[in-house]
């Protein structure tokens, strides 16, 4: 099954993977030629009281941290809790990952992960769901 999904993903294609219950529609783009590293983690769960400098020194004593990006509401000016965290490194990140990933700062438990590039026409799996009964005796 997992070559399979490689094999979708990794060409231009729209199909259906077909499971009893659930059915997933794909649609792909050919990957990029060159592979990137991930050194960006999202970072979500932050506090309002949180602004870049200090999430920049929570996340310094792993690596350098090369930009910081908290993202705020354009009407309330508040942020929006969750940021950006870019290292030089990818094994710094990884090991930022692991240490600070459900750790508290400024009172709240951080959800850390790494970040996806936002690419327009990049990989979309939609879950759909089939063959389940709508209380009518019917199926979809």
């Amino acid at each position: 099954m997992r070559n399979a999904l490689k094999r979708i993903l990794f060409t231009r294609a729209s199909t259906t993977i077909q499971n009893p219950t659930l059915s997933w529609r794909c649609y792909c783009s050919p990957r990029s030629p060159s592979p990137t590293t991930n050194s960006k983690l999202f970072v979500g769960g932050l506090s309002w009281s949180v602004d870049e400098k200090s999430l920049k020194d929570a996340f310094t004593s792993f690596g350098e941290v090369t930009e910081v990006k908290i993202l705020y509401d354009k009407d309330s000016g508040r942020s929006r809790g969750f940021g950006f965290v870019h290292f030089s490194k990818e094994s710094d990140a990884e090991c930022a990952k692991d240490a600070m990933d459900g750790k508290a700062l400024m009172g709240r438990p951080l959800r850390i992960s790494f970040a996806l590039d936002k690419v327009r026409g990049g990989p979309l799996v939609v879950p759909r769901v089939t063959n389940v009964e709508d209380g009518g005796g019917h199926y979809s």
